[in-house]
């Protein structure tokens, strides 16, 4: 074989391979997209003083738009009054609660059907998580819900 007919065939094996590869990786891409906030007093608007601290972490089926969430949380200044996921909005901005959760005890677990357009806010980063107290009515830890990548 001349050395022009090795390179093809190196470079045809290459390609080929390569190709298969590709298809085994659009084959098992996932259909989950996962999300997670820090939560803390600095990112409540405006800012508190609190020592509260927490977690707030996200799974969103997105053939079937369900959610699933856990959030945990330590350190706030009382029990926790109200805890749910607010939005649209990015960091630094507040908005209104688009999904409240049962019980604000931590840890908080559960899951909801999320409409087309709530679940393309998620995506594009514009939901946190907020846990409220008597002390801090507006909110005493807060997460920006961001994509894990």
């Amino acid at each position: 074989m001349t050395r022009y007919g090795q390179l093809l065939r190196l470079a045809l094996v290459a390609g080929v391979t390569t190709a298969a590869l590709a298809g085994c990786g659009m084959m098992s891409k996932s259909s989950t997209a996962s999300f997670s906030g820090a939560m803390n007093a600095a990112s409540e608007v405006p800012p508190n003083m609190t020592r509260g601290s927490g977690m707030a972490e996200a799974w969103l089926n997105k053939d079937t738009n369900v959610l699933k969430y856990k959030i945990t949380y330590e350190g706030l200044s009382g029990p926790a009054t109200a805890a749910h996921f607010h939005g649209p909005a990015t960091a630094g901005a507040n908005a209104a609660v688009v999904l409240p959760f049962a019980s604000p005890a931590s840890p908080i677990e559960g899951q909801a059907t999320l409409t087309p357009a709530q679940a393309a806010d998620l995506m594009a980063g514009k939901w946190y998580a907020n846990v409220h107290t008597a002390a801090n009515p507006g909110g005493e830890i807060r997460g920006q819900m961001l994509p894990k990548m």
